[in-house]
């Protein structure tokens, strides 16, 4: 699958059912609420979709299912990164025999705390073992340390590092784009940069908010597509907000909330994320300005 028509990847949530346990009829429920709404590409056992708490055996079949549902519609990356390197090259080559994946999502290391020149030893150590090309996840916020740019813009030639997904800003964008290969696909993960990734000649965003507002961000990028900039600074002026509800507690519990009320059932969230209680539900559809048919 053709990775560079993906503008708009959405780092999906995971359904559970009542007992706690993944709910895949909800999975397939969700995937094509997705596709029929502005998604063009899938994460699958991110962040968002609750990874850290399931089990290896769990996120193989959440992977596998999540192939068979989507049935070659759009791209999927996996994410299958942690803070051992011997593990993340053992696991992504367990997820590269499911077929239908075209990439793994590989975090910085966390807790770990590495230096630049560990973070290279690490990413080429995974990228010269893997079976799948990988993605660069720059998170410091989760992670605890930052990959500058000048790490990236050396792993960026390594010819089974074809990206990132970067959480750091503009201008750390700006820079990543300039000084990586053409063809290195650069995506912001953060929805609030959306815009800026697209107009600085990134790829586009890993999104959150794209489950709830995935049309809006294909009519933005539509618009800077034709030139009408000012159209799509209007269409990211109105999102900017709502994408700051969606973070308003620990995620992926207000987007669960959201996508519930809605009529998409994605379940709770597991240990040690809370789902929100009715007070904060009420505030976060006010603010999001959410009605049951958008």
């Amino acid at each position: 699958m053709n990775l560079k028509k993906a503008e708009i990847m959405t780092a999906m949530v995971t359904p559970f059912a009542e007992d706690g346990t993944i709910s895949y009829p909800l999975l397939g429920k969700l995937i094509d609420y997705l596709l029929d709404n502005g998604t063009q590409g899938i994460l699958v056992s991110g962040t968002t979709g609750e990874a850290p708490t399931l089990t290896e055996e769990e996120k193989l079949a959440l992977i596998t299912e999540t192939v068979k549902l989507v049935k070659g519609r759009v791209p999927i990356i996996a994410g299958t990164g942690s803070n051992s390197t011997q593990a993340t090259i053992d696991y992504t080559n367990k997820v590269a025999k499911i077929k239908g994946i075209d990439a793994a999502l590989v975090v910085v290391p966390y807790y770990n705390k590495p230096d630049q020149a560990g973070m290279i030893a690490h990413f080429t150590a995974v990228a010269d073992q893997s079976a799948l090309p990988l993605f660069i996840y720059n998170i410091p916020g989760r992670t605890g340390v930052v990959m500058e740019v000048a790490t990236i813009a050396e792993l960026a030639q390594h010819p089974n590092i074809i990206g990132i997904k970067d959480c750091t800003g503009n201008v750390n964008l700006s820079q990543i784009i300039a000084e990586t290969p053409d063809d290195f696909l650069v995506y912001t993960g953060e929805d609030a940069d959306a815009l800026a990734a697209k107009t600085l000649g990134g790829q586009g965003v890993i999104s959150v908010a794209a489950h709830l507002y995935g049309n809006d961000l294909n009519k933005m990028y539509q618009a800077v597509e034709d030139g009408k900039y000012q159209e799509a600074g209007s269409i990211m002026r109105s999102l900017t907000p709502k994408m700051a509800a969606v973070f308003s507690a620990p995620s992926p519990s207000p987007v669960k909330a959201a996508l519930n009320h809605l009529g998409i059932e994605v379940g709770g969230c597991r240990l040690p994320i809370l789902p929100l209680n009715e007070k904060q539900t009420n505030e976060l559809l006010q603010r999001l300005n959410l009605q049951k048919e958008r």
